[in-house]
């Protein structure tokens, strides 16, 4: 999500406004999820991703939908999200350095929990169905 850190790159996801290049195009999501509405959706590294790209993601994960620039709903009910992020990865690294015993890993475990919950607005975090550490 690293290439989505800039505001305006809402725009390449669900397609430029009216009046602006390119928006006859559609986005790269929308018209991905348009063509294939049985998908497996990645988002790697999503804590790089800016603020505004993120809220796309809610409509996505809450309603299982996604509206484009155009005002064209695409219907995502039937694709499976998943995202990756190494918040908290530091935890782990020391974990395995001290040893990686059971004590230690769940230690980081919680450790990597506390900074997603810092990280992550909270209604990203309710929207997903489980939330793995590993």
């Amino acid at each position: 999500m690293s290439e989505y850190m800039e505001q305006h790159s809402v725009s390449r996801l669900i397609g430029a406004p009216p009046g602006y290049v390119g928006h006859e195009a559609g986005g790269q999501l929308t018209e991905a999820l348009r063509r294939h509405p049985y998908s497996v959706v990645l988002f790697d590294e999503m804590e790089k991703a800016h603020p505004q790209v993120l809220n796309v993601l809610l409509q996505l994960l809450d309603d299982g939908r996604i509206t484009d620039s155009q005002g064209r709903t695409v219907d995502c009910t039937n694709c499976v999200v998943i995202m990756t992020s190494n918040l908290g990865s530091e935890h782990f690294m020391r974990a395995l350095a001290a040893g990686g015993g059971p004590a230690e890993l769940q230690k980081a475990e919680e450790l990597v929990m506390t900074t997603i919950r810092q990280s992550l607005r909270p209604e990203l975090l309710n929207r997903l169905d489980d939330v793995v550490v590993r």
